[in-house]
């Protein structure tokens, strides 16, 4: 239905240029201010992963807003908010309106990536253009294992909370 490929061109677009943005928004002025934060967080190499997480909302971002190999794009936003949840929000409290802003976004942002790679990303998509099928059970089941799968890894491999006194 045409209205529903407008909801979801008007839904790719919002969220996945939004977190581009986002991104953007780490790589101005340097990647050292990201760095700083996220080595006071508890991240172990945080040039890295400033430069990590600036690619992958700019990449992620894109690919979801084209709707071009959806689940792949859906698996870096879902990622990238587990980990920015762990890190950073989920100490804060549930709603983003607490000082230190909540995890109630970032989780709203996975979840509209999930249900994106779930449904498909419509006729107005570069996927529907080049003729590939990534939607149903199999787009939500790879948008999953790979951003949780992503985020746990990254979480296990290089965070380090700091201990409070």
């Amino acid at each position: 239905m045409p209205q529903t490929d407008a909801a979801l061109l008007a839904l790719r677009v919002v969220f996945g240029l939004f977190l581009s943005y986002h991104g953007i928004n780490k790589l101005r002025g340097g990647l050292a201010g990201t760095a700083r934060w996220f080595a006071g967080m508890g991240l172990k190499w945080p040039k890295w992963q400033a430069r990590i997480a600036a690619t992958t909302e700019i990449g992620a971002g894109w690919l979801f807003a084209a709707g071009l190999i959806t689940p792949i794009a859906a698996s870096g936003i879902i990622g990238v908010m587990i980990v920015a949840i762990v890190i950073d929000h989920w100490k804060i409290g549930f709603f983003i309106f607490e000082p230190g802003e909540g995890w109630e976004y970032c989780a709203s942002i996975a979840v509209v990536a999930l249900v994106v790679a779930t449904i498909g990303p419509g006729r107005w998509s570069l996927d529907n253009a080049f003729d590939l099928e990534f939607r149903g059970w199999w787009g939500a089941t790879a948008a999953a294992a790979l951003g949780i799968g992503g985020a746990l890894t990254q979480l296990a491999v290089s965070y380090r909370p700091r201990r409070q006194a």
